[in-house]
């Protein structure tokens, strides 16, 4: 997984996290990730041209009280994303 595209790596690895972090809000993933609101944001939005199915899920009063939720993985196999996760940081890290 050497060549693995930056941007798809983005979306395996923000994908993972939303499917194993506890209440993965934009901030939570932030924190997470050191990455910038707005390129957390694009990733998610970008998350259902590969086939996984997110959403957000609504919990609490204001609009933005709640967390993302996959629910269908659609083509990913999230076992083979667990197990692979050190090369798909690794592709993020490479320049």
């Amino acid at each position: 997984m050497e060549n693995l595209n930056r941007t798809f790596a983005r979306r395996l690895y923000i994908s993972h996290l939303i499917a194993t972090t506890e209440r993965p809000s934009v901030p939570v993933l932030m924190e997470i990730t050191a990455w910038p609101r707005r390129t957390i944001q694009d990733v998610i939005k970008a998350i259902p041209g590969m086939g996984i199915n997110v959403y957000f899920k609504q919990d609490g009063r204001r609009n933005n009280d709640g967390y993302y939720v996959i629910d269908n993985w659609g083509a990913i196999n999230p076992i083979w994303l667990k197990n692979n996760i050190d090369s798909v940081k690794r592709a993020l890290e490479a320049k």
